[in-house]
């Protein structure tokens, strides 16, 4: 963008609002002029104080306060004309003008400040999701990724649920979870997952291996900053799973977490039956299972954190997440977020009760001359799905 470009975007909107301000003023020409040739038993002067109550709405103090200052001005006219200044009736008007405008004022200060406030908490938040949750990328491999995240706190874009994508040796492993609490004060539990994510999917091992490592981290965690009221209440649920480049299969290791919805074309949902061990941190020693399921070309996985499920409606009614994608399984992963995004939403009236965060993997078709052959994943799944293996 050129210097030029960027002044004409910066002037349109100081043009749009000083065309705004001009409505407030017009207003308190129009009703000193119509009461100043008005019969003297008509008083229209008392409507004056609509100009500096509207202002706020579209300025800040001082425009408010020049406004009030104008309807002011207006009003000792409309006296001067109709009697004098001198009067009780334009004593009390004038008085009971200024007033108002005051506190018109003062509470277009207080709401600036407010604004002010709320966009620093959310700079500050928007700033901590971007170090804890990094953009998960549009595409690795054969697989198309889209997310959605909402926080239930107005001023967070981030809270308990987490979410990370990491590539590691052919394979795409990806984690999505919910440390208990939400909304702020659960960032920091947020962190040491997804950071123990980090430094443990690089590594060659299972996913049962995984969970454990992670699990371990989060159970060291809560040692270390428990105290005797909250022991026993630091935990996260967690779903891992691996996608291999080149079996057309899913691997998945649950902890506590839901299980995810495979979409498959023709509006068809399925839930895979997982075999899930306790949340992270309950258990340190927990063993975790391996379950291992078809995940072919044209497939959709989408996972979610219990808040989508738990939003409700109006009258009381859990989100049907299953029923309504199924309307949307030939979609690609951007446009199911999309709609999900609203739909939830319009379930919940606008306003989550708790944070809900969203990730579609979408498996495109693989260039089958580069990869001859099923992989080991493929092949146990070929002569029998389901606990694979076992990890403590």
């Amino acid at each position: 963008m050129s210097l030029r470009q960027w002044g004409a975007g910066l002037r349109q909107p100081l043009r749009s609002a000083h065309a705004l301000l001009l409505l407030p003023v017009a207003l308190i020409a129009v009703i000193t002029v119509v009461d100043l040739r008005a019969p003297m038993n008509v008083h229209l002067g008392p409507a004056l104080v609509i100009a500096p109550a509207l202002t706020p709405s579209l300025a800040g103090p001082r425009a408010t306060a020049f406004v009030g200052a104008l309807a002011l001005a207006g009003q000792t006219l409309i006296a001067l004309k109709h009697g004098g200044i001198g009067t009780t009736n334009h004593i009390v008007q004038l008085i009971t003008l200024a007033v108002l405008c005051v506190i018109v004022v003062v509470y277009s200060v207080v709401r600036d400040r407010r604004n002010a406030q709320l966009a620093q908490v959310r700079n500050v938040a928007e700033a901590a999701q971007h170090v804890l949750m990094w953009p998960l990328p549009e595409r690795i491999g054969s697989l198309r990724i889209a997310s959605l995240y909402l926080a239930a706190e107005d001023e967070a874009q981030i809270g308990g649920d987490l979410y990370a994508v990491a590539s590691n040796d052919g394979a795409v492993r990806v984690l999505i979870g919910d440390v208990r609490g939400k909304g702020l004060p659960a960032i920091g539990e947020a962190a040491l997952v997804l950071g123990a994510f980090r430094e443990s999917a690089h590594r060659h091992m299972g996913l049962a291996e995984l969970a454990a490592s992670l699990d371990q981290s989060v159970t060291r965690y809560a040692a270390e900053l428990d105290t005797p009221e909250d022991a026993g209440e630091r935990f996260a649920t967690a779903l891992l799973v691996e996608v291999p480049e080149r079996d057309p299969v899913t691997l998945m290791t649950s902890c506590g977490h839901p299980p995810p919805l495979l979409l498959s074309p023709g509006h068809a949902v399925t839930v895979p039956s997982l075999h899930p061990s306790p949340p992270l941190g309950v258990h340190g020693d927990a063993e975790h299972t391996l379950d291992v399921f078809a995940f072919g070309p044209g497939d959709t996985l989408l996972l979610y954190t219990d808040g989508v499920v738990e939003a409700r409606d109006a009258r009381g009614r859990f989100y049907p997440l299953a029923e309504r994608v199924a309307r949307w399984t030939d979609e690609s992963p951007e446009a199911l977020m999309h709609h999900l995004r609203r739909d939830l939403l319009a379930h919940a009236g606008g306003r989550l009760g708790d944070d809900a965060a969203l990730i579609a993997l979408h498996r495109t078709p693989v260039d089958r001359r580069r990869h001859h052959g099923l992989g080991a994943a493929a092949e146990s799944l070929r002569h029998g799905t389901g606990s694979r293996s076992r990890t403590g």
